[in-house]
């Protein structure tokens, strides 16, 4: 039997990408989110995916979701983004609300709902996607920063918790990578905005980079965990400090 892989945020960016590149290794992939139509695309297109509706931000969402898999090997907590680039003087409270419900609580409600399975597996592989900003603070970037250092954390913790445990803990952070919509739903809808973060840097990564990256992480052998990868585009040396031409 296949190993069963779960990726969450999986309709568009990094979580798609990753349900692709983790059907083409082999498994039987779940990719799980909210808007439907995307996945039933992209289950069509693609052998070895199955689409699942889920909100990780509702707990009857992935009380329902968890209930309908028969296992789980590997789970990739890719859902998530950034709203807003306000001081945190000027912060909306309910944005940081969102942010702090989407990659944090709901990686949590998703672990917390699959980890006995992974357990189960006899090699389970759990993967947080995080992000850069969860390891260095940036202005403008509060909520995102507060919020992906928390899952940064989360990480670490359970890795300590799960020690003895068949269970893989591992932590991938991309830096800078152009998908279709992680900066434009961060400005809001503004494409000017969101083009500018892109805008004379040679190579950021893709959606493909990363999801390359979750892929050989997750195919280790059983004795190997990658506990944290960084990855950056070549032009990006860190947050503040990005080459363009």
């Amino acid at each position: 039997m296949n190993r069963t892989a779960v990726v969450t945020g999986a309709s568009s960016g990094i979580g798609e990408a990753t349900a692709r590149r983790l059907a083409a290794e082999g498994f039987d992939v779940v990719a799980a989110a909210r808007r439907r139509d995307r996945l039933d695309k992209l289950a069509a297109e693609v052998p070895g995916i199955r689409a699942a509706t889920l909100d990780v931000t509702s707990q009857e969402s992935v009380d329902e979701f968890a209930a309908s898999l028969d296992r789980c090997d590997v789970l990739v907590n890719n859902a998530g983004g950034a709203i807003g680039l306000e001081p945190v003087a000027g912060a909306d409270v309910a944005d940081w609300q969102r942010m702090y419900d989407t990659n944090v609580l709901g990686s949590l409600r998703v672990t917390k709902a699959l980890l006995p399975g992974l357990i189960r597996s006899g090699d389970g592989v759990l993967v947080m996607l995080t992000s850069v900003a969860g390891l260095v603070s940036y202005e403008g970037g509060g909520g995102y920063n507060a919020a992906k250092h928390a899952q940064t954390s989360m990480t670490e913790v359970l890795r300590l918790e799960l020690c003895g445990e068949p269970v893989r803990i591992i932590e991938v952070a991309p830096g800078m990578v152009h998908t279709e919509e992680f900066a434009l739903n961060r400005f809001r809808g503004d494409d000017t905005a969101a083009a500018r973060v892109y805008q004379g840097v040679p190579g950021p990564l893709t959606a493909d980079d990363v999801a390359d990256a979750i892929a050989w992480c997750v195919t280790r052998p059983a004795h190997v965990n990658v506990d944290r990868l960084v990855i950056r585009p070549r032009a990006q040396a860190a947050q503040h400090k990005v080459h363009r031409i």
